[in-house]
């Protein structure tokens, strides 16, 4: 039999064109000699619909365009759809996120999700019932050993121990189904592939079964998904692979698909593609926007960010602006003039300085007798982000945030003014692999796309004279060190200076700067997640709190 994996790249909410997606993706793989179907986890709501699912007017839709697509798909053809249905026991959450078989404008079988995560983005527990049992399903002479996205994952450790007591494979193998099928919305994080990789050619030298995962692509917000979607035979090995990062249609021929193929995946050009779609698909999914903008300064996070949104929107829709004060460098300047000549975009330039010296003016009886200082600093930023949202405002243009997560993490970012956007694209890239994404769009091009000044050129804020990052922070492959291990592995102090050799004091300080700027990062606008750990939706710490952990260790050590 053949079997289709159609990736595809749903829109969260849109029940009308996601079941027009599904049905033509079911119409080309009838044509391309497909007899079953098989579609991403809730791919008929998008993923994830969150507290959409507490509306009753949407529930009661969703059923409806399911029952739409099963009349719609080709006759004589199997599909399964990813949806929510009811939950009719009377007990428990009132729904099921569900894997529904359909044929023949019947719902022939379901399986319902049975590990519901809870950990980063995820927070199933909070709108779904998890299934009591799986049970295999038979169908035209096949046992379909079908199951949803984190079912799959039990086996997976975390901190050290597993997440789970329950094994749904497991219990789907002892039923001897002939292959796997898992249907999944499973977000984009480098590092994802070789992790999906090895679980799924671990399952399969365990279970001795074919393995095939459709995995959904797209953004939706701030989580990215890469599709990946891929057929292991039993012996581990992946047979058939679709492209990541894009819609595809993958038709499986078990009697000549016995092919190896594999696909070399590093961690800059998918972040790359990553943010690319993530631009693209916020701004087309939204439907709010005609254009992006982005506010230039010279600098390395400004680049990337406007070449990451030419490459996605392309570059008739991008609009740069350059905005110097009486402390910015002349690259500033030219250094953007030439990013925007090398990319074909708008450029606008708007001097801050009047805004400045009328904010000077107006502040200088409340600011007699103090020293200046951050606060004089930042109302240059505060200036630049109040001209771009005015820009926004009158042009409906989509601000982009130039922020990387190095700065994020320790709050060195002006609230209200470098801050100011609707979408933060380097929220979740740290400050060394932001060059590193430089350094591929150059090679990428065959070119400068990106200035080598600003490449070279130390980091600046420009907000007092001759001021540098370094001024205030450790070099960034230092700092960076720390972050990622502290942010994105959860590690504590003490493996972080044994791993990394660094002051006890100057690893202790940057931990303190991460937590005492929540209350920054809560106001930031939304960012692109391509890490296992990014701040927003799926890393929750309270603002106010009173956590010291050099204190604890003080008052919780040996006496004498």
């Amino acid at each position: 039999m053949n079997i289709a994996l159609a990736q595809i790249n749903p829109t969260v909410g849109d029940l009308g064109g996601n079941a027009d997606l599904i049905v033509r993706r079911a119409e080309e793989a009838r044509r391309r000699g497909a007899e079953l179907a098989v579609f991403p986890e809730l791919c008929l709501t998008g993923y994830p619909p969150q507290d959409l699912l507490e509306q009753p007017a949407f529930v009661e839709a969703t059923q409806a365009a399911l029952r739409r697509v099963a009349r719609a798909v080709p006759p004589g053809m199997g599909v399964v759809v990813g949806a929510p249905v009811p939950n009719e026991t009377g007990t428990g959450k009132h729904a099921f996120n569900a894997a529904v078989l359909l044929e023949n404008g019947e719902r022939v079988a379901a399986v319902h999700k049975r590990l519901l995560p809870t950990y980063d983005v995820f927070d199933e527990h909070r709108y779904f019932e998890p299934a009591r049992e799986q049970q295999v399903i038979e169908w035209r002479g096949l046992r379909l050993g079908l199951h949803i996205c984190e079912d799959m994952w039990s086996a997976r450790e975390r901190a050290a121990h597993r997440l789970y007591d329950e094994d749904p494979l497991g219990s789907l193998a002892a039923q001897d189904p002939d292959l796997f099928i898992n249907i999944s919305a499973s977000p984009f994080s480098a590092g994802k592939h070789g992790e999906r990789d090895r679980l799924v050619e671990e399952i399969c030298r365990r279970h001795e079964r074919p393995f095939l995962l459709c995995n959904t692509v797209g953004a939706n917000t701030e989580i990215v998904f890469d599709g990946d979607s891929r057929v292991h035979r039993a012996s581990g090995e992946p047979v058939c692979c679709a492209e990541s990062f894009a819609e595809d249609l993958l038709v499986w021929d078990p009697e000549t698909g016995d092919r190896t193929c594999y696909v070399r995946r590093d961690p800059t050009p998918d972040r790359h593609a990553a943010l690319t779609l993530g631009i693209r698909d916020y701004v087309e999914k939204t439907g709010l926007f005609e254009k992006a903008l982005v506010g230039l300064s010279g600098g390395i996070d400004s680049a990337v960010t406007c070449a990451l949104a030419a490459e996605a929107l392309g570059a008739e829709r991008v609009v740069g602006v350059t905005m110097p004060s009486k402390y910015s460098s002349e690259g500033s300047v030219t250094d953007s003039e030439k990013l925007a000549g090398n990319l074909g975009i708008e450029l606008r330039e708007i001097a801050i300085k009047p805004a400045v010296r009328a904010f000077d003016e107006m502040l200088a009886e409340a600011f007699a007798g103090t020293e200046e200082g951050v606060a004089e600093e930042n109302i240059q930023a505060r200036a630049r982000g109040l001209t771009l949202m005015a820009l926004s405002n009158k042009f409906g243009h989509l601000l982009l945030s130039t922020g990387n997560k190095s700065e994020m993490a320790v709050g060195y970012s002006t609230l209200y003014g470098d801050m100011s956007g609707g979408l933060a694209v380097l929220s979740d890239v740290l400050k060394t692999d932001v060059y590193a994404l430089a350094r591929f769009i150059n090679e990428e091009a065959g070119r400068a796309v990106i200035p080598q000044n600003t490449i070279e050129k130390p980091p600046s804020a420009e907000l007092a004279a001759g001021q540098r990052d370094a001024d205030s922070l450790p070099p960034y492959d230092t700092l960076d060190e720390i972050l990622r291990r502290y942010i994105e592995e959860k590690k504590e102090l003490a493996q972080i200076v044994r791993e990394t050799g660094l002051a006890r004091d100057l690893v202790h300080g940057i931990l303190r700067k991460v937590d005492r700027t929540e209350y920054k990062r809560r106001q930031a606008p939304p960012g692109l997640r391509v890490s296992e750990k990014a701040f927003g939706m799926g890393r929750r710490l309270p603002i106010v709190m009173r956590w010291d952990r050099e204190a604890v260790r003080a008052e919780t050590a040996p006496a004498g």
